[in-house]
């Protein structure tokens, strides 16, 4: 076994290698650039090397100052983690060369798996049903109009050596296939190294499937069953889980079969990733192979319970799997949300900025549950314009589907996170959605449910009553620590009102309240509520029970009343005095500035190009500006038709939020 390795990556992943290693006895070696000099993966790692400035195409993605590393700590093995190197063949080349040991495929099964084009060519001729398209070179974007149209639209304009979503785009028409391959070539280029780009059919109302395999240098292959990975946006996963929901056992069984038969046609070894498109009759087309471990590896860890890392390394070392196909049974169910610095309110556009509060909930194993969290990121810490936005992901597992969604339901409400955009209050909206809750999902649930952006959720009246009580009775509490403050309650004489209005969400409720030693009693609107907790003022997290019930809120206060937060829903919520209440309805609303007459940037980036000029014309829909931030092309337009009166920012421009870029006439 080895005694030292090297992770030629950062944040989570980093972390969570360096964790299993730490188990297993090895020591780590952690890599660097300026921007993450004082990241968590290089905290927790033995050694650290610094690699370079903040662009990873200046850091990570170079392989000379990876083998430079290696030299200087004497690692025996590389673990790539995803993305970066993970699926560069000529990484897994110069490692072997030398004679470090690369914990992933071998180079060759990297070329003719990891690459998109490649490995559909090498699917179609093992008899693997693949989806239609075109494998072939894309000289530019006529050629790509050209073929889009012979495929049929719609169509998927792809990066050959894309993941994560990047370099992806959807095409209906000649223009937008137009536009998609340039946009698609840019960021390919800029993520990977690598502008190659394809053309494939796009399957309407499919389900994003993919299969996990495990292989040894001894012959052995197995598939550890399925991940369900259909709530993506922009072609990128959110919410994944294991299994799925959709599969029976026969299409389990073809799908899993199938996939090992596929890798070990090209010799594979290690933890890879087959990739299906399965339609509504449950038939299945192989999409790629990511030949590296996935992001969403934890749900399948959590119902198998084995750990992928620890066997990619002692694979590497030469080791046999420990189990057979038989042995690998589904035990519960496991969800995967992934927390991203990117604001729902603004069309889940990035955010940039420092973790002001960071507060995961604990992680816990039990026997009927458990609670996981995979992160790279620290309170105090800064999320950076030149990675990924990914801040977490957190997994919950239960004996079945619906108790895996309730604990993540609980657990995302008890994620504190403050000082920068993030997606949050939409994974708890997914996990409320009753087609979610069903299982009725596809790749295109966020496009369908959530056409127009997110905008928060809206609680049904029974969960929404349910808050008012408890808004009800944490508000006697704040009133009893004022009066003992003010010396309005003398000898305990309880002196705070038993009346109120508690306004929410735009209703008025009249509510009463009854308190004991044990809680209080708070009946709203005529129903009876039990309400218990501990919670004090000042106090950001109120976890307390309803009925016997968990319920779990993010407070802050508010002048007669509270910001209350959960299940995706932001809640001003004020508890008033009948008399408070009266005069409240004379207060005025104060309106919102006016800034339709301008394009602001809708998050921090740098202006790559602008396509108009002062004094242009220009129609609703029309590009007006494309800023990029990590590492994602973002095409702004204009909302209404209107002429150019001034432009603010020139190309190469760095921008915050609600910069102006142009004003309109």
């Amino acid at each position: 076994m080895f005694s030292k390795i090297l992770i030629a990556n950062r944040g989570e992943i980093a972390c969570r290698v360096i964790k299993t290693a730490r188990k297993m006895g090895i020591k780590t070696v952690a890599v660097y650039s300026d921007a993450d000099r004082n990241a968590l993966h290089v905290r927790m790692a033995d050694e650290a090397v610094h690699i370079g400035p903040s662009p990873a195409n200046q850091s990570y993605i170079v392989i000379d100052k990876i083998m430079e590393a290696i030299r200087q700590t004497g690692a025996e093995a590389v673990h790539p983690g995803y993305g970066f190197l993970s699926e560069n063949m000529k990484f897994a080349e110069a490692l072997a060369a030398e004679g470090v040991a690369f914990i992933g495929p071998p180079a060759n099964a990297i070329e003719a798996m990891g690459d998109k084009i490649t490995s559909k060519k090498l699917a179609a001729e093992a008899g693997v049903s693949t989806v239609p398209g075109y494998m072939g070179l894309i000289a530019d974007a006529d050629e790509a109009v050209k073929i889009s149209t012979e495929i049929g639209y719609p169509v998927m304009i792809k990066a050959s050596a894309g993941g994560g979503g990047k370099g992806m785009r959807i095409a209906w028409n000649d223009d937008e296939a137009r536009e998609g391959f340039q946009s698609s070539k840019n960021e390919a280029a800029s993520s990977f190294g690598d502008d190659r780009i394809f053309i494939e059919k796009f399957v309407t109302q499919p389900r994003h499937i993919e299969i996990q395999v495990l292989a040894d240098q001894h012959g052995n292959c197995v598939y550890l069953h399925e991940r369900e990975c259909s709530i993506q946006r922009r072609n990128q996963k959110v919410i994944e889980e294991a299994p799925s929901p959709f599969l029976d056992e026969a299409t389990r069984k073809a799908m899993g079969e199938q996939a090992c038969a596929l890798a070990q046609a090209v010799g594979y070894t290690s933890a890879g990733t087959v990739e299906f498109i399965v339609d509504g009759a449950r038939n299945f087309y192989f999409l790629e192979m990511n030949t590296r471990l996935q992001v969403e590896h934890p749900v399948t860890e959590l119902i198998t319970g084995v750990d992928l890392v620890e066997q990619m390394i002692r694979v590497a070392a030469g080791e046999k799997l420990p189990f057979a196909q038989a042995d690998l049974k589904i035990d519960g169910w496991a969800m995967e949300s992934r927390l991203y610095a990117e604001d729902p309110y603004r069309n889940f556009l990035p955010s940039i900025g420092r973790l002001t509060r960071y507060r995961p909930p604990a992680e816990v194993v039990e026997a009927a549950r458990a609670v996981r969290n995979d992160t790279g990121v620290f309170e105090g810490g800064e999320i950076s314009m030149y990675y990924d936005p990914m801040i977490a992901k957190l997994c919950t597992w239960a004996p079945t589907r619906g108790q895996a969604i309730e604990e993540m339901r609980l657990a995302l409400d008890e994620f504190e996170l403050e000082g920068i955009g993030h997606n949050l209050p939409f994974l708890s909206a997914v996990m409320d959605h009753p087609r979610f809750v069903s299982g009725e999902i596809t790749t295109a649930f966020i496009a369908e449910e959530y056409p127009d952006g997110f905008e928060g959720a809206t609680l049904d009246d029974a969960l929404l009553h349910r808050v008012a009580a408890c808004a009800c009775a944490m508000n006697r509490v704040a009133e009893i620590r004022r009066a003992r403050v003010s010396g309005r309650m003398d000898n305990h004489e309880r002196v705070v009102g038993t009346d109120w209005i508690v306004k929410i969400a735009g209703q008025s409720l009249t509510a009463s309240i009854d308190a004991d030693r044990d809680g209080s009693t708070v009946t709203l609107e005529g129903a009876r509520y039990r309400i218990t907790s501990d919670w004090r003022p000042g106090q950001p997290l109120a976890r307390l029970m309803v009925d016997g019930t968990p319920l779990v809120m993010k407070v802050a206060k508010l002048p007669g009343g509270f910001r209350l937060r959960l299940r995706g829903a932001d809640l001003k919520t004020h508890v008033l005095s009948p008399r408070q209440a009266e005069l409240a309805e004379l207060m005025p609303e104060k309106l919102p500035p006016d800034t339709s007459k301008m394009l602001l940037c809708p998050m921090p980036g740098m202006v790559v190009s602008l396509a108009v000029e002062e004094g242009d014309e220009v129609y609703e829909g029309q590009p007006l500006a494309t800023v990029e931030a990590m590492k994602m092309e973002n095409i702004l337009r204009a909302e209404r038709k209107g002429r150019v009166a001034k432009i603010n920012a020139a190309p190469g421009a760095s921008l915050a939020v609600d910069d102006v870029i142009m004003e309109f006439e």
